[in-house]
Protein backbone atom coordinates (compact mmCIF):
# COMPACT_ATOMS: atom_id res chain seq x y z
CA UNK A 1 0.00 0.00 0.00
CA UNK A 2 1.47 3.65 -1.24
CA UNK A 3 2.31 6.09 1.88
CA UNK A 4 -0.55 8.60 2.55
CA UNK A 5 0.04 11.76 1.56
CA UNK A 6 0.31 15.16 4.06
CA UNK A 7 -2.64 16.71 3.97
CA UNK A 8 -0.39 19.46 4.92
CA UNK A 9 1.44 20.09 2.34
CA UNK A 10 0.51 21.99 -1.03
CA UNK A 11 0.32 20.15 -4.27
CA UNK A 12 1.89 21.81 -7.40
CA UNK A 13 5.58 23.44 -7.66
CA UNK A 14 5.61 23.98 -3.93
CA UNK A 15 5.86 20.21 -3.05
CA UNK A 16 8.59 19.47 -5.66
CA UNK A 17 11.90 18.52 -3.67
CA UNK A 18 15.19 20.68 -3.26
CA UNK A 19 17.83 20.70 -5.56
CA UNK A 20 19.51 22.95 -2.71
CA UNK A 21 19.76 22.03 0.63
CA UNK A 22 18.67 25.06 3.05
CA UNK A 23 21.10 27.12 4.56
CA UNK A 24 21.31 26.58 7.99
CA UNK A 25 21.60 29.92 9.35
CA UNK A 26 18.63 30.97 7.28
CA UNK A 27 16.35 32.29 10.29
CA UNK A 28 13.06 32.87 8.32
CA UNK A 29 11.82 30.45 5.83
CA UNK A 30 12.06 27.93 3.76
CA UNK A 31 10.78 26.40 -0.06
CA UNK A 32 9.97 22.78 0.32
CA UNK A 33 9.01 20.24 2.82
CA UNK A 34 12.12 18.83 2.49
CA UNK A 35 14.08 21.57 3.31
CA UNK A 36 11.40 21.92 5.89
CA UNK A 37 12.24 18.73 7.42
CA UNK A 38 16.01 19.49 7.86
CA UNK A 39 15.40 22.86 9.02
CA UNK A 40 13.83 21.50 11.87
CA UNK A 41 16.18 18.88 12.57
CA UNK A 42 19.17 21.03 12.68
CA UNK A 43 17.41 23.03 15.26
CA UNK A 44 16.45 20.61 17.19
CA UNK A 45 12.46 21.47 17.04
CA UNK A 46 10.41 19.57 19.08
CA UNK A 47 7.13 21.38 18.32
CA UNK A 48 5.66 23.53 15.76
CA UNK A 49 2.55 26.45 16.57
CA UNK A 50 0.37 25.86 12.96
CA UNK A 51 -1.54 29.94 13.53
CA UNK A 52 -3.68 31.77 11.30
CA UNK A 53 -5.07 34.99 12.34
CA UNK A 54 -8.91 35.34 13.02
CA UNK A 55 -10.99 38.47 11.93
CA UNK A 56 -9.57 40.29 15.13
CA UNK A 57 -6.05 39.02 14.00
CA UNK A 58 -5.51 36.96 16.80
CA UNK A 59 -3.58 33.49 16.55
CA UNK A 60 -5.44 30.73 16.08
CA UNK A 61 -4.45 27.07 15.40
CA UNK A 62 -2.93 24.19 16.87
CA UNK A 63 0.63 22.62 18.26
CA UNK A 64 1.81 19.30 17.10
CA UNK A 65 4.92 17.16 17.19
CA UNK A 66 7.29 18.09 14.67
CA UNK A 67 7.15 14.53 13.64
CA UNK A 68 3.36 14.60 13.25
CA UNK A 69 3.83 18.02 11.67
CA UNK A 70 6.51 16.84 8.81
CA UNK A 71 4.71 12.74 8.41
CA UNK A 72 0.85 11.73 7.65
CA UNK A 73 -1.37 14.77 8.96
CA UNK A 74 -3.56 17.14 8.42
CA UNK A 75 -5.09 20.18 10.44
CA UNK A 76 -8.76 21.91 10.75
CA UNK A 77 -10.31 24.51 12.02
CA UNK A 78 -13.92 25.03 12.60
CA UNK A 79 -15.99 27.48 10.08
CA UNK A 80 -17.90 29.07 13.13
CA UNK A 81 -14.22 30.13 14.09
CA UNK A 82 -14.46 33.02 11.72
CA UNK A 83 -18.13 34.38 12.82
CA UNK A 84 -17.09 34.45 16.43
CA UNK A 85 -16.74 38.03 18.34
CA UNK A 86 -14.01 39.45 19.89
CA UNK A 87 -15.41 38.25 23.29
CA UNK A 88 -15.85 35.07 22.40
CA UNK A 89 -19.74 34.97 21.34
CA UNK A 90 -21.83 34.11 18.39
CA UNK A 91 -23.88 36.82 17.00
CA UNK A 92 -27.38 35.97 15.98
CA UNK A 93 -27.92 35.39 11.94
CA UNK A 94 -29.47 37.99 9.83
CA UNK A 95 -30.33 37.92 5.86
CA UNK A 96 -26.58 38.89 5.23
CA UNK A 97 -24.74 37.25 8.02
CA UNK A 98 -25.36 33.20 8.36
CA UNK A 99 -23.41 30.19 9.82
CA UNK A 100 -22.36 27.87 7.97
CA UNK A 101 -25.17 24.96 8.48
CA UNK A 102 -22.55 21.74 9.04
CA UNK A 103 -20.02 23.98 10.39
CA UNK A 104 -17.48 22.12 8.17
CA UNK A 105 -13.92 22.51 8.67
CA UNK A 106 -11.50 24.27 6.46
CA UNK A 107 -8.22 23.30 6.28
CA UNK A 108 -4.67 25.00 7.37
CA UNK A 109 -2.16 24.95 4.62
CA UNK A 110 1.56 26.21 6.27
CA UNK A 111 3.03 28.77 4.28
CA UNK A 112 6.43 27.84 4.54
CA UNK A 113 8.40 30.99 3.79
CA UNK A 114 6.93 31.57 7.25
CA UNK A 115 8.69 29.18 9.16
CA UNK A 116 10.57 30.39 12.15
CA UNK A 117 11.40 29.83 15.96
CA UNK A 118 9.40 30.88 18.67
CA UNK A 119 12.58 32.81 20.81
CA UNK A 120 10.02 33.01 24.06
CA UNK A 121 9.73 29.33 24.45
CA UNK A 122 11.62 27.37 26.66
CA UNK A 123 11.41 24.13 24.48
CA UNK A 124 12.45 24.12 21.26
CA UNK A 125 9.31 25.21 19.50
CA UNK A 126 8.55 26.93 15.85
CA UNK A 127 5.83 28.48 14.05
CA UNK A 128 4.40 28.79 10.78
CA UNK A 129 1.83 30.91 9.55
CA UNK A 130 -1.20 29.01 7.69
CA UNK A 131 -3.31 29.63 4.83
CA UNK A 132 -6.89 29.09 5.10
CA UNK A 133 -9.05 26.86 2.44
CA UNK A 134 -12.22 25.02 2.32
CA UNK A 135 -13.01 21.45 2.20
CA UNK A 136 -12.69 21.14 -1.64
CA UNK A 137 -9.25 23.01 -1.53
CA UNK A 138 -10.40 26.36 -2.57
CA UNK A 139 -9.24 29.65 -0.50
CA UNK A 140 -11.89 30.87 1.38
CA UNK A 141 -13.03 34.65 0.52
CA UNK A 142 -13.76 35.46 4.17
CA UNK A 143 -10.09 34.97 6.36
CA UNK A 144 -8.16 37.86 6.23
CA UNK A 145 -4.74 36.85 4.73
CA UNK A 146 -7.24 35.76 1.65
CA UNK A 147 -9.31 39.13 1.67
CA UNK A 148 -5.83 40.71 1.12
CA UNK A 149 -4.51 38.16 -1.00
CA UNK A 150 -7.53 38.87 -3.64
CA UNK A 151 -6.78 42.77 -3.41
CA UNK A 152 -3.39 41.93 -4.42
CA UNK A 153 -4.37 39.69 -7.38
CA UNK A 154 -6.62 42.88 -8.85
CA UNK A 155 -3.40 44.92 -8.61
CA UNK A 156 -1.63 41.93 -10.57
CA UNK A 157 -4.15 41.48 -12.76
CA UNK A 158 -2.74 45.25 -13.63
CA UNK A 159 0.85 44.54 -14.07
CA UNK A 160 1.13 46.33 -10.93
CA UNK A 161 2.63 45.58 -7.03
CA UNK A 162 1.70 47.91 -4.15
CA UNK A 163 4.44 48.15 -1.74
CA UNK A 164 3.86 49.11 1.83
CA UNK A 165 5.00 50.01 5.05
CA UNK A 166 3.29 50.40 8.14
CA UNK A 167 4.62 52.09 11.72
CA UNK A 168 2.89 50.60 14.71
CA UNK A 169 2.66 52.64 17.80
CA UNK A 170 1.51 50.83 21.17
CA UNK A 171 1.39 51.05 25.00
CA UNK A 172 3.39 49.65 27.70
CA UNK A 173 0.88 49.55 30.87
CA UNK A 174 1.17 48.30 34.52
CA UNK A 175 -0.18 44.90 34.89
CA UNK A 176 -3.95 45.11 36.33
CA UNK A 177 -6.34 42.39 36.36
CA UNK A 178 -9.12 44.41 37.13
CA UNK A 179 -10.84 46.15 34.05
CA UNK A 180 -13.05 48.11 36.23
CA UNK A 181 -9.72 50.15 37.06
CA UNK A 182 -8.19 52.69 34.52
CA UNK A 183 -4.72 51.83 32.95
CA UNK A 184 -1.29 53.42 33.84
CA UNK A 185 1.74 53.58 32.98
CA UNK A 186 4.35 50.99 34.00
CA UNK A 187 7.83 51.93 36.30
CA UNK A 188 10.42 52.33 34.14
CA UNK A 189 14.21 51.72 35.19
CA UNK A 190 14.37 54.61 37.02
CA UNK A 191 11.47 53.18 39.44
CA UNK A 192 9.19 55.72 38.41
CA UNK A 193 6.42 56.10 35.67
CA UNK A 194 7.14 57.88 32.96
CA UNK A 195 5.07 61.10 31.79
CA UNK A 196 3.89 61.87 28.74
CA UNK A 197 5.22 64.44 26.76
CA UNK A 198 8.01 62.38 25.55
CA UNK A 199 7.99 61.95 21.63
CA UNK A 200 11.36 60.94 20.22
CA UNK A 201 12.68 60.89 23.93
CA UNK A 202 15.70 58.98 24.17
CA UNK A 203 15.73 58.92 27.88
CA UNK A 204 11.98 57.68 27.39
CA UNK A 205 13.40 54.33 25.42
CA UNK A 206 16.08 53.94 28.18
CA UNK A 207 13.57 53.37 30.57
CA UNK A 208 12.74 50.23 29.20
CA UNK A 209 16.23 49.34 28.03
CA UNK A 210 16.02 45.67 28.53
CA UNK A 211 12.85 45.06 27.38
CA UNK A 212 13.38 46.97 24.29
CA UNK A 213 16.84 44.51 23.99
CA UNK A 214 14.30 41.62 24.42
CA UNK A 215 12.03 42.80 21.67
CA UNK A 216 15.09 43.03 19.44
CA UNK A 217 16.37 39.87 20.27
CA UNK A 218 13.18 38.02 19.48
CA UNK A 219 12.84 39.89 16.05
CA UNK A 220 15.92 38.61 15.02
CA UNK A 221 15.37 35.01 15.76
CA UNK A 222 12.28 35.44 13.82
CA UNK A 223 13.73 37.14 11.02
CA UNK A 224 11.72 39.78 11.47
CA UNK A 225 13.21 43.53 10.37
CA UNK A 226 12.74 46.70 12.53
CA UNK A 227 13.47 49.66 11.25
CA UNK A 228 13.36 52.15 14.08
CA UNK A 229 11.74 52.57 17.04
CA UNK A 230 11.12 55.48 19.16
CA UNK A 231 9.29 57.15 22.15
CA UNK A 232 5.76 58.50 20.41
CA UNK A 233 3.92 61.11 22.64
CA UNK A 234 1.99 59.39 25.20
CA UNK A 235 3.63 57.83 28.73
CA UNK A 236 5.46 54.66 27.38
CA UNK A 237 4.06 55.05 24.34
CA UNK A 238 6.68 52.94 21.69
CA UNK A 239 6.70 52.79 17.76
CA UNK A 240 7.90 50.39 15.08
CA UNK A 241 8.73 51.40 11.80
CA UNK A 242 8.87 48.42 9.53
CA UNK A 243 11.04 47.86 6.36
CA UNK A 244 9.28 48.45 3.77
CA UNK A 245 8.24 45.35 1.11
CA UNK A 246 5.81 43.14 0.10
CA UNK A 247 1.92 43.38 1.58
CA UNK A 248 1.43 40.03 2.26
CA UNK A 249 4.70 39.74 4.20
CA UNK A 250 4.39 42.82 5.95
CA UNK A 251 0.69 41.83 7.40
CA UNK A 252 2.19 38.62 8.77
CA UNK A 253 5.07 40.93 10.02
CA UNK A 254 2.38 42.95 12.00
CA UNK A 255 1.20 39.65 13.23
CA UNK A 256 4.00 38.62 14.39
CA UNK A 257 5.42 41.33 15.81
CA UNK A 258 2.27 42.42 17.74
CA UNK A 259 3.19 38.76 19.37
CA UNK A 260 6.44 39.15 20.11
CA UNK A 261 6.20 42.66 21.79
CA UNK A 262 3.28 41.17 24.36
CA UNK A 263 5.65 38.15 25.21
CA UNK A 264 8.72 40.60 25.79
CA UNK A 265 6.76 42.88 27.99
CA UNK A 266 5.29 39.77 30.05
CA UNK A 267 8.31 38.95 30.58
CA UNK A 268 9.39 42.06 32.34
CA UNK A 269 5.79 41.93 34.54
CA UNK A 270 3.92 44.95 32.18
CA UNK A 271 1.32 44.85 29.36
CA UNK A 272 2.01 46.05 25.75
CA UNK A 273 -1.29 47.05 24.62
CA UNK A 274 -2.43 47.80 21.01
CA UNK A 275 -5.68 49.05 21.93
CA UNK A 276 -6.36 52.06 20.16
CA UNK A 277 -7.32 54.42 22.99
CA UNK A 278 -6.26 52.57 26.21
CA UNK A 279 -5.88 55.83 28.57
CA UNK A 280 -8.43 58.29 28.84
CA UNK A 281 -6.85 61.91 28.10
CA UNK A 282 -3.76 60.70 26.34
CA UNK A 283 -2.82 59.89 22.34
CA UNK A 284 -4.42 57.08 20.73
CA UNK A 285 -2.29 54.40 18.99
CA UNK A 286 -2.09 54.06 14.95
CA UNK A 287 -0.83 52.15 12.24
CA UNK A 288 0.05 54.28 9.66
CA UNK A 289 0.32 52.98 6.49
CA UNK A 290 2.78 53.88 3.95
CA UNK A 291 1.69 52.91 0.60
CA UNK A 292 3.06 52.95 -3.25
CA UNK A 293 2.51 51.13 -6.22
CA UNK A 294 5.13 50.17 -8.74
CA UNK A 295 5.23 48.61 -12.02
CA UNK A 296 5.48 44.56 -11.67
CA UNK A 297 7.82 44.07 -14.66
CA UNK A 298 10.12 47.36 -14.39
CA UNK A 299 9.89 48.02 -10.58
CA UNK A 300 9.32 51.36 -11.34
CA UNK A 301 6.62 53.53 -9.09
CA UNK A 302 3.66 54.37 -11.14
CA UNK A 303 3.44 56.89 -8.81
CA UNK A 304 5.84 59.08 -10.85
CA UNK A 305 6.17 59.90 -14.48
CA UNK A 306 9.43 59.86 -16.22
CA UNK A 307 10.12 63.45 -15.58
CA UNK A 308 9.73 62.57 -11.93
CA UNK A 309 6.67 64.53 -11.56
CA UNK A 310 3.16 63.15 -10.07
CA UNK A 311 1.27 60.98 -12.06
CA UNK A 312 -2.34 60.76 -12.79
CA UNK A 313 -2.29 57.41 -10.79
CA UNK A 314 -0.39 59.05 -8.10
CA UNK A 315 -3.76 61.78 -7.80
CA UNK A 316 -6.49 59.08 -8.54
CA UNK A 317 -5.20 56.69 -5.93
CA UNK A 318 -5.25 59.79 -3.50
CA UNK A 319 -8.73 60.29 -5.11
CA UNK A 320 -10.12 56.63 -4.41
CA UNK A 321 -8.86 57.38 -0.95
CA UNK A 322 -10.77 60.05 0.18
CA UNK A 323 -13.90 59.06 -1.46
CA UNK A 324 -13.81 55.02 -0.11
CA UNK A 325 -12.06 54.71 2.84
CA UNK A 326 -14.86 56.25 5.39
CA UNK A 327 -16.97 53.39 3.91
CA UNK A 328 -13.95 51.25 4.93
CA UNK A 329 -12.73 52.27 7.99
CA UNK A 330 -14.58 49.84 10.08
CA UNK A 331 -11.70 47.63 8.91
CA UNK A 332 -8.75 50.25 9.72
CA UNK A 333 -10.70 51.24 13.44
CA UNK A 334 -12.69 48.02 13.87
CA UNK A 335 -14.03 48.77 17.22
CA UNK A 336 -15.93 50.94 19.97
CA UNK A 337 -13.05 52.28 21.41
CA UNK A 338 -10.88 52.69 18.10
CA UNK A 339 -13.28 55.88 17.53
CA UNK A 340 -12.31 57.12 20.75
CA UNK A 341 -8.81 57.87 18.85
CA UNK A 342 -10.33 59.66 16.25
CA UNK A 343 -11.41 62.71 17.95
CA UNK A 344 -10.79 66.37 17.55
CA UNK A 345 -7.76 67.25 19.60
CA UNK A 346 -5.99 64.66 20.10
CA UNK A 347 -3.59 63.71 17.24
CA UNK A 348 -5.33 61.76 14.73
CA UNK A 349 -7.29 62.55 11.56
CA UNK A 350 -10.67 63.09 11.72
CA UNK A 351 -10.96 64.11 8.03
CA UNK A 352 -10.47 62.58 4.30
CA UNK A 353 -8.24 65.10 3.20
CA UNK A 354 -4.95 64.90 1.70
CA UNK A 355 -1.63 67.24 1.87
CA UNK A 356 2.16 67.40 1.24
CA UNK A 357 3.76 66.56 4.45
CA UNK A 358 0.98 67.24 6.44
CA UNK A 359 0.08 65.31 9.39
CA UNK A 360 -3.24 66.86 9.75
CA UNK A 361 -4.82 64.95 7.06
CA UNK A 362 -5.92 61.55 6.53
CA UNK A 363 -3.49 60.75 3.81
CA UNK A 364 -0.63 62.52 3.50
CA UNK A 365 2.17 62.59 1.37
CA UNK A 366 5.63 62.33 2.83
CA UNK A 367 8.56 64.31 1.55
CA UNK A 368 10.59 62.08 -1.13
CA UNK A 369 12.34 61.95 -4.54
CA UNK A 370 10.36 60.11 -7.12
CA UNK A 371 10.78 56.71 -7.12
CA UNK A 372 10.01 56.67 -3.23
CA UNK A 373 6.85 59.01 -3.62
CA UNK A 374 4.03 57.60 -1.66
CA UNK A 375 0.54 58.53 0.12
CA UNK A 376 0.62 57.51 4.03
CA UNK A 377 -2.56 56.48 5.33
CA UNK A 378 -3.14 57.95 8.55
CA UNK A 379 -6.80 56.75 9.77
CA UNK A 380 -5.92 53.18 10.89
CA UNK A 381 -5.28 51.80 14.33
CA UNK A 382 -2.94 49.73 15.97
CA UNK A 383 -5.71 47.33 17.00
CA UNK A 384 -6.76 46.48 13.32
CA UNK A 385 -6.35 43.55 11.94
CA UNK A 386 -2.99 44.32 9.59
CA UNK A 387 -4.33 41.78 6.49
CA UNK A 388 -7.67 43.72 6.39
CA UNK A 389 -6.28 47.15 6.90
CA UNK A 390 -4.18 46.89 4.39
CA UNK A 391 -6.78 44.91 2.10
CA UNK A 392 -9.07 48.16 2.73
CA UNK A 393 -6.32 50.75 2.14
CA UNK A 394 -4.97 49.44 -0.78
CA UNK A 395 -8.41 48.62 -2.08
CA UNK A 396 -9.57 52.00 -2.06
CA UNK A 397 -6.76 53.52 -3.88
CA UNK A 398 -7.28 50.74 -6.29
CA UNK A 399 -10.57 51.69 -7.31
CA UNK A 400 -9.39 55.39 -7.22
CA UNK A 401 -7.09 54.59 -10.30
CA UNK A 402 -9.81 51.91 -11.93
CA UNK A 403 -12.50 54.46 -11.85
CA UNK A 404 -9.53 57.51 -12.41
CA UNK A 405 -11.33 59.73 -9.16
CA UNK A 406 -9.69 63.18 -9.04
CA UNK A 407 -8.97 63.97 -5.39
CA UNK A 408 -9.58 67.33 -3.59
CA UNK A 409 -6.81 70.23 -3.38
CA UNK A 410 -4.26 69.41 -1.53
CA UNK A 411 -5.03 70.74 2.61
CA UNK A 412 -3.02 73.80 3.41
CA UNK A 413 -2.67 74.27 7.13
CA UNK A 414 -4.50 72.27 9.64
CA UNK A 415 -7.39 69.68 8.17
CA UNK A 416 -8.87 69.34 11.60
CA UNK A 417 -10.65 72.67 11.71
CA UNK A 418 -13.58 71.66 10.51
CA UNK A 419 -16.03 69.11 10.96
CA UNK A 420 -15.35 65.28 10.92
CA UNK A 421 -15.83 63.83 7.67
CA UNK A 422 -15.81 60.60 9.46
CA UNK A 423 -17.96 58.01 10.95
CA UNK A 424 -18.53 58.65 14.74
CA UNK A 425 -19.08 55.08 15.56
CA UNK A 426 -18.85 51.53 14.86
CA UNK A 427 -21.99 51.31 13.64
CA UNK A 428 -22.20 54.04 11.15
CA UNK A 429 -18.86 52.65 10.02
CA UNK A 430 -20.52 49.12 9.64
CA UNK A 431 -23.63 50.85 7.55
CA UNK A 432 -21.24 52.89 5.31
CA UNK A 433 -19.40 49.47 4.33
CA UNK A 434 -22.54 47.34 3.89
CA UNK A 435 -23.83 49.88 1.51
CA UNK A 436 -20.53 50.82 -0.87
CA UNK A 437 -21.62 48.91 -3.81
CA UNK A 438 -18.16 49.33 -5.22
CA UNK A 439 -16.99 46.97 -2.22
CA UNK A 440 -18.45 43.94 -3.70
CA UNK A 441 -16.40 43.87 -6.69
CA UNK A 442 -13.18 44.28 -4.62
CA UNK A 443 -14.65 42.15 -0.98
CA UNK A 444 -17.71 40.06 -2.19
CA UNK A 445 -20.24 39.70 -0.83
CA UNK A 446 -19.70 37.05 1.57
CA UNK A 447 -16.63 38.35 4.00
CA UNK A 448 -18.83 41.90 3.78
CA UNK A 449 -22.07 40.27 5.47
CA UNK A 450 -19.34 37.99 7.90
CA UNK A 451 -17.46 41.06 9.04
CA UNK A 452 -20.19 43.80 9.38
CA UNK A 453 -22.20 40.57 11.42
CA UNK A 454 -19.66 40.07 13.47
CA UNK A 455 -19.00 43.92 13.78
CA UNK A 456 -22.88 44.34 15.13
CA UNK A 457 -22.41 41.30 17.55
CA UNK A 458 -19.71 43.38 19.27
CA UNK A 459 -21.30 46.53 20.08
CA UNK A 460 -24.19 44.71 21.47
CA UNK A 461 -21.85 43.13 23.51
CA UNK A 462 -20.86 46.18 24.59
CA UNK A 463 -23.72 47.88 24.78
CA UNK A 464 -24.84 45.18 27.86
CA UNK A 465 -21.37 46.79 29.97
CA UNK A 466 -22.34 49.97 32.13
CA UNK A 467 -19.74 52.56 32.06
CA UNK A 468 -18.47 54.96 34.76
CA UNK A 469 -19.63 57.90 33.08
CA UNK A 470 -22.90 56.98 33.11
CA UNK A 471 -23.06 55.62 36.84
CA UNK A 472 -20.93 59.22 37.57
CA UNK A 473 -23.52 61.81 36.16
CA UNK A 474 -26.32 59.92 35.31
CA UNK A 475 -27.04 57.78 39.33
CA UNK A 476 -28.18 60.55 40.86
CA UNK A 477 -28.61 63.84 38.50
CA UNK A 478 -31.61 62.22 36.44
Amino acid sequence: MPPKKNMLRPKGAAAKKASIPPDPKSTRGVKTWKEATAWLRARGIEDIECITPDLAGVPRGKMMPTSKFTGDSSLALPSALYRHTISGEYPEETENFRYEPRDSDLKLLPDLSTLSVVPWETDPTAQVICDVVGSDGQQTSYTPRNVLKNILKLYDDKGWKPVVAPEIEFYLVAMNDDPDYPLHPPKGRSGRSILGGQGYSIAGINEFDELIDDIYHFSEKQGLEIDTLIHEEGPAQLEINLRHGDPIELADQVFLFKRTIREAALKHGIYATFMAKPMQGQPGSAMHIHQSVVDAETGKNIFSNPDGSPSKEFFHFIGGMQKYVPSALVMLAPYVNSYRRLTPDMAAPVNNAWGYDNRTTAFRVPVSNAAARRVENRLPSSDANSYLALAASLACGYLGIIKAIEPTAAAEGSANEGSVDLPRGLLEAVSLMENEPDFLEVFGEEFIGIYAGVKRGEFETFMQVISPWEREFLLLNV
